[in-house]
């Protein structure tokens, strides 16, 4: 029988004590315990209405681990390896300074590319953004300390959502389908959550005012204003409009993004059909060099993002957006903080503040023994 504590206190430590966010939510679990709360408004005007655990989210960069997710499924069904080189998957960029460098090595980080590009520049000046052309830029980003093919374990690790964008193109085109109907077959349909975590054009779809409802991100100038309902992402806006990227592109809400992260534990105890142990140890395991894992990230520092309760091997992502998951196996904890502390500006970093407060607070409220 589940346990079910409220987390509004957590929800209201992050918007109001720490002013982080216009709206906040949170869901956790700490084995049978359960729990979710919100608080705030979706902006930071008069009237906006109020944050429910029901709000959807721009989950920013928490779209990498659903993406290595579904590398891992089609890995298993045998669609492709990650041995296998960026010029195979993607005939396109055979050419590319990438082309030999192995799938893993994009999906851990130690592909040797920059960090960051923006690829949407023309979008300023109200052209277009080539996708092929786009995806060259970013497969030739090589950076200047890395030269010729990458050594068997990479080299040295720098998160790049580059690599992320190359990894979802990649899946495309051994998968078939575009990278969000993609994620949509091996993630979210096999979970149960094809309705509440997608892109923008999926939920849009789903028929319940997707646009009113979720959490808004940033005011944007040549975007015409406050983004909402759209990837806040620039480059997968440009590249995939209202679809999704290897590095960005899904919405969801707290609890349906809780339950993907249940799923992982329950297949790591090997007690899921979906994906097995073997299937998830290259996504998890600790990787030389730093934390970063492939479509994870683990603690880091005397103050990690995760907070102070958490044990060493926890793992999980955060996003631009104000997002975060952090998966503790050996707790058996779970937990999701949800925000728009990019609106109206990405200037606002107090979530650096709120997110290990909030993961304390959570594991604190769900003891067992309180």
């Amino acid at each position: 029988m589940t346990d079910w504590r409220g987390l509004g206190e957590v929800a209201t430590l992050v918007v109001d004590q720490l002013d982080a966010a216009p709206a906040a939510v949170v869901a956790a679990s700490r084995g049978r315990v359960r729990g979710c709360g919100a608080a705030g408004k979706l902006d930071r005007t008069d009237g906006a209405p109020p944050a429910d655990p029901s709000t959807p989210f721009d989950l920013a960069s928490l779209t990498k681990p659903v993406v290595a997710l579904t590398m891992a499924r089609l890995v298993r069904a045998g669609a492709l390896s990650l041995e296998e080189p960026l010029g195979a998957l993607v005939p396109w960029l055979a050419d590319s300074q990438s082309a030999t460098t192995p799938l893993r090595l994009f999906a851990s980080h130690r592909s040797g590319l920059e960090a960051h590009i923006r690829l949407f520049e023309p979008l300023l000046r109200g052209q277009s953004v080539a996708l092929r052309a786009a995806a060259r830029v970013a497969a030739d980003s090589r950076r200047s300390e890395c030269h010729g093919d990458a050594p068997n374990e990479g080299f040295p690790p720098v998160y790049s959502d580059m690599g992320y964008l190359l990894v979802g193109l990649a899946l495309e085109e051994r998968g078939g389908l575009p990278l969000d109907a993609l994620i949509r077959r091996e993630v979210l349909s096999p979970l149960g959550l094809s309705t509440r975590v997608g892109s923008a054009r999926q939920l849009a779809a789903v028929g319940d005012a997707f646009e009113a409802r979720v959490a808004p991100t940033e005011d944007v100038a040549f975007r015409g204003g406050v983004v909402r309902g759209v990837v806040h992402d620039e480059n997968a806006f440009a590249l995939s409009g209202d679809a999704a990227s290897g590095h960005a592109g899904l919405f969801g809400d707290a609890g349906a993004v809780l339950a993907i992260g249940e799923a992982i534990l329950d297949s790591l105890d090997a007690t899921s059909d979906w994906l097995g142990p073997d299937d998830l140890a290259p996504l998890v395991a600790p990787r030389p060099g730093g934390s970063l894992r492939m479509g994870f990230d683990g603690r880091t520092g005397d103050a990690p993002s995760s907070g102070a309760r958490l044990g060493p091997r926890t793992f999980g992502h955060l996003g631009f957006t104000g997002t975060s998951i952090w998966i503790d196996p050996d707790a058996r904890f779970v937990g999701v903080l949800l925000t728009n502390r990019v609106h109206p500006t990405r200037e606002h970093v107090a979530i650096r503040v709120a997110r290990p407060a909030a993961y304390d607070a959570m594991f604190d409220a769900l003891d067992g023994d309180r």
